[in-house]
This record gives structure tokens, C-alpha cells and sequence, in this order.
């Protein structure tokens, strides 16, 4: 898994982290001890648990200048529109592969049920 973060003003940045990573689904023991750790967002359907094994930083001198302007809250009225029980259809319906083809932890967990 890489993580990759830009600079988009001050000092121009690329940072990327480099590891593995797991998915932590609502049913996984470890849930309740993560969750508080984010904000309570409706819809929220997992956590991505990293180990972090490599650093790398490079100059960033051709990311572009941006201003950040604010968060949009579509996805968060788009999931409280459709509730809880939608979200979970929802997910099975488009969430079980990736866009390679692969199957998703999603598609592993309602292959067991």
C-alpha cells in the first residue's frame, strides 16, 4: 500500500509511505477500538490499517499551487439519504471488486454469510 501526500502551498513536497495494509471491517474484533479515532460520519463501511515500513520524500516542484477552499459534505447528505440499511445493498452492489476485478474483503464476508 502507498500513501501519497502533496504539498499544494508552502514548500513544494511529495511524501509518500510505503507498507501493508489490512481492512479492518465493522465485524472485525479490533472495530471498537479504532472507530472513535475518526470522525462519526454515516456510511462508514471500514478501516485501512497500515504498517508503515518505508519513507521517501521527494522535491514536488511540479505539483501545482492550489487553495484549499473547504470540505464538501455531498457524500455525507448522499449517505444520510439512502440510511444505514441502503448503504449495506449499496456496498454489496458496488463494492465487492475492485476496479481490476478483484475481490474486495467485502466479497470475502458475504461469500461466508
Amino acid at each position: 500500500m502507498t500513501f501519497m501526500f502533496c504539498a499544494f502551498n508552502g514548500p513544494p513536497n511529495i511524501l509518500r509511505l510505503y507498507g501493508t495494509g489490512r481492512t479492518i471491517l465493522p465485524d472485525a474484533p479490533e472495530w471498537a477500538d479504532l472507530l472513535p479515532r475518526f470522525p462519526a460520519y454515516p456510511g462508514i463501511r471500514q478501516i485501512i490499517l497500515a504498517d508503515i515500513t518505508r519513507v521517501y520524500t521527494s522535491c514536488g516542484y511540479a505539483v501545482p499551487r492550489m487553495e484549499y477552499v473547504g470540505e464538501r459534505d455531498t457524500w455525507i447528505r448522499w449517505a444520510e439519504t439512502k440510511g444505514e440499511e441502503a448503504l449495506v445493498t449499496y456496498r454489496q452492489e458496488k463494492n465487492s471488486y475492485s476496479i481490476d476485478a478483484l475481490p474486495t474483503p467485502l466479497a470475502a464476508r458475504s461469500a461466508d454469510q
